[in-house]
């Protein structure tokens, strides 16, 4: 049985949740000498951005214009941390 390790998210209200992953996964997809807390930190901007991606350009009928702003601040928020845009990370843009 392989072994896991807890990460704590907590939200702006206070709010925690635990993230039960197995130990040794978050090395698997860490650069050397990155902190696992910045690895996990990576997978959730990554995983936000492509969701946001997801319903506001892949949804059918009109999408609400508050999703298009917070798809286009997560989109933001994403070339901020990885130095290139989600468009060039996915290999396409609309």
């Amino acid at each position: 049985m392989v072994e896991t390790e807890t990460y704590t998210i907590e939200g702006p209200g206070g709010d925690v949740e635990e993230v039960e992953l197995p130990s040794g996964l978050v090395d698997v997809f860490a650069e050397q000498g990155e902190e696992p807390t910045d690895v996990v930190g990576d997978i959730v901007v990554q995983a936000f951005a492509q969701q946001a991606h997801v319903v506001v350009h892949h949804a059918e009928g009109e999408v609400p214009g508050d999703l298009e702003a917070l798809n286009d601040e997560m989109e933001r928020i994403f070339e901020e941390r990885f130095g290139v845009s989600l468009a060039d990370a996915m290999g396409h843009s609309h």
